[in-house]
């Protein structure tokens, strides 16, 4: 068998999204979508994912000296801007063309990237709503969470409460152990069902609202659970007032820090397709 060359291997070729997941995405807040990367691209890109990640990150502190959050899982953000495989990965047009089809607009632009790497032993991600952090003037927003190397259940597997994206941003506070309580209460409060897939292999990808609640349970295997995940906007997007100290930072660090009511067109958020 010939290996495919690396640099014959790119994300550019679309993939269709039929108007059956469109559908389910819109009513639900959440979709899985299979194989959307191959083994042999996999083989190319996770590697320089891999890399950038043990390079940049910066939590060098034990699982026991951390808090809640600390221990959910290993996060660094934009490594687009700082290698050049990983950069081909985040603006590929085949994740982009998926991101804009769930949202039903012509065209996306990134608002960051996240490598989330759970440790093995690292704790729960508890239950949010990722559009509490973003100044944005739009819930037209997804994120593609997509693991890197197959993962089951017991790794951390993304779990959302189906439908909830439909309320909108139902509590002002950010991701901590009292929040995940009482977003466990207005779960159940709301009989809202409880799905995630018994398992992912590298290159499927799961996309889910900015305001769709979803958590992740603990790392209880022996291996790091590799995910790489990508936020998509739709374009056209304006920047809204910071609510909270939070929204202040990513205005300043993804936004590049643009006036409130301009479009979030700086230089850190390229339209992909």
């Amino acid at each position: 068998m010939i290996a495919t060359p690396k640099a014959a291997i790119n994300l550019d070729e679309i993939r269709e999204v039929t108007s059956v997941q469109c559908k389910e995405f819109r009513e639900n807040g959440h979709i899985l979508t299979r194989n959307l990367v191959s083994a042999a691209e996999m083989a190319v890109f996770r590697p320089a994912i891999v890399e950038a990640v043990r390079k940049y990150r910066t939590e060098k502190r034990k699982l026991s000296e951390r808090d809640t959050y600390g221990k959910a899982f290993l996060q660094i953000m934009n490594l687009w801007r700082v290698d050049e495989r990983v950069r081909e990965f985040v603006l590929a047009k085949r994740f982009a063309k998926t991101a804009a089809d769930l949202l039903g607009v012509k065209n996306v632009r990134i608002y960051h990237d996240q490598a989330l790497f759970k440790e093995p032993g690292g704790g729960p991600t508890p239950w949010h709503q990722d559009q509490y952090y973003w100044p944005l003037d739009s819930s037209n927003t997804v994120t593609m969470w997509m693991p890197l190397v197959d993962i089951s259940v017991d790794m951390g597997m993304l779990s959302f409460a189906s439908g909830s994206h439909k309320n909108g941003l139902v509590l002002d506070a950010n991701i901590s152990d009292e929040s995940d309580t009482q977003y466990k209460k207005y779960i159940r409060e709301h009989r809202f069902p409880i799905v995630r897939a018994a398992g992912l292999q590298a290159g499927d990808a799961t996309w889910h609202y900015g305001n769709t609640i979803h958590n992740a349970p603990g790392n209880e295997s022996a291996h790091m659970r590799e995910v790489m995940t990508i936020i998509y906007m739709e374009d056209g997007v304006r920047i809204s007032e910071p609510k909270n100290k939070f929204q202040a930072n990513d205005l300043q660090t993804w936004l590049g820090g643009l006036p409130v009511g301009r479009l979030a067109t700086s230089e850190l958020n390229p339209l992909v397709l």
